[in-house]
């Protein structure tokens, strides 16, 4: 939560206490402030007006708060299906998954703390997840720390480009802003069909924010190794038989090594599972996760 003022209501059935709900606009996530959020008592439309000295000053107020990161959130790009997504709402059906809850904890901690440089990709089987934990990160960032940050489908990406082209823009126009935010999510890193063109634009982008000391995060459904030479495969079936790095090329691959914490999701692939055997294998997890009661000797 992000200590917003007036406090959402912790028992709203709309907002589970988030202060905001959301629903699809134009294919992307639109958050807006909760009907349990109450009118500011202290300020006139966001305005807080103070005699100091006898002089009349005003300043934002701090209700503004939830109403900036509701609009930070709008903008960030995250997609209509993922917008539900939280790490709070993640099942851990897996118990070898349960280090990678503390581990994302903790990152986000230390990289709003300005003492972690490197982002994290998410890399495992499809349906593991993946994407979930992501923008899970990505709602933590904007919602608890104000920290901005850009999500893009990298299939979508390219499809911009192309109709940039069409209306006559250039590159930059599209990746000047991928650039410069404070952290960039990329979903499905090397999906596509392996043109000269598409490995050069995850090739710039990887390579400019490097340079410019800026994190990424990541996810994949590629093995998280450097070029094998494994050709494309003819098969669907085989589709990712390659690694990242036959994917995104070398110089990408080891830019992006050095730039990233890699974790590996394990498991049922979600989308073959009812919501039973969801809930059986997350206590199962959860019991073979627990560190061993100690044994008692008389």
């Amino acid at each position: 939560m992000g200590n917003f003022e007036p406090a959402p209501d912790i028992n709203c059935s709309l907002c589970s206490g988030h202060g905001y709900t959301l629903k699809p606009k134009k294919g992307f996530a639109h958050a807006t402030i909760c009907s349990c959020v109450e009118r500011c008592q202290r300020c006139e439309n966001g305005v807080v007006r103070k005699q100091i000295d006898g002089v009349w000053r005003s300043g934002r107020c701090r209700c503004q708060k939830l109403p900036d990161r509701i609009a930070m959130f709008n903008r960030s790009g995250i997609t209509a299906r993922h917008g539900d997504k939280s790490i709070s709402n993640f099942k851990w059906i897996d118990a070898s998954n349960h280090k990678i809850q503390t581990t994302t904890s903790l990152w986000v901690d230390r990289f709003a703390a300005g003492a972690e440089d490197k982002g994290i990709v998410f890399y495992g089987d499809v349906g593991r997840g993946k994407t979930h934990l992501m923008v899970g990160l990505c709602k933590m960032l904007i919602f608890d720390h104000g920290i901005p940050i850009r999500f893009i489908e990298f299939s979508r990406l390219l499809g911009q480009l192309r109709a940039g082209y069409s209306a006559g823009k250039s590159d930059e126009a599209v990746l000047g802003e991928l650039v410069t935010v404070p952290i960039l999510a990329i979903d499905e890193i090397g999906k596509g069909r392996l043109t000269e063109w598409e490995i050069s634009i995850i090739d710039d982008i990887i390579s400019r924010r490097y340079n410019a000391l800026k994190p990424i995060l990541g996810t994949t459904n590629y093995q998280w190794r450097g070029p094998s030479g494994t050709p494309v495969p003819a098969l669907a079936s085989q589709e990712f038989k390659q690694t990242l790095g036959d994917r995104i090329g070398a110089r990408a691959f080891s830019r992006l090594v050095e730039i990233s914490i890699p974790l590996q999701l394990h498991g049922a692939d979600y989308r073959g599972l009812d919501e039973r055997d969801v809930e059986l294998m997350v206590r199962q997890a959860s019991e073979s996760s627990k560190p061993p009661k100690p044994k008692r000797f008389r």
